[in-house]
């Protein structure tokens, strides 16, 4: 991986994540105000993980030009894969629910993939 697509690969997680934070400030916002219930919420997650997904494949796809689908697939799993390091340091170890683990890494690769091809 060259230095350029290096920094365009940074560059995307970086932006998808933000835009993951103000999403999930707004979601917080409406679970305070409206008493969201937790199917509603679970929801909304899944949602927020495919939104920022597909916009990190999108700009990953853009910065690579080539073999996008490539590209768009391996930012969804470096995604993933931040995610899951966070969610395991959070709770000092892997997570339990594996079906949920597995269902979150199709989200965040598939998503990102069609970002990334359709860039």
């Amino acid at each position: 991986m060259g230095s350029s697509k290096l920094r365009a690969a940074i560059r995307s997680l970086f932006l998808s994540y933000l835009l993951a934070a103000v999403l999930l400030g707004a979601l917080a916002f409406l679970l305070f105000k409206f008493h969201l219930k937790e199917n509603q919420v679970g929801l909304a997650v899944s949602g927020i993980y495919v939104i920022s997904c597909f916009l990190c494949g999108l700009l990953m796809g853009k910065a690579a030009r080539r073999r996008r689908f490539f590209w768009g697939l391996l930012s969804g799993t470096l995604y993933f894969a931040v995610l899951l390091a966070a969610s395991c340091l959070i709770n000092r170890g892997a997570p339990s629910d594996i079906g949920q683990m597995v269902r979150t890494f199709i989200m965040c690769a598939a998503s990102s993939t069609i970002g990334g091809m359709v860039s």
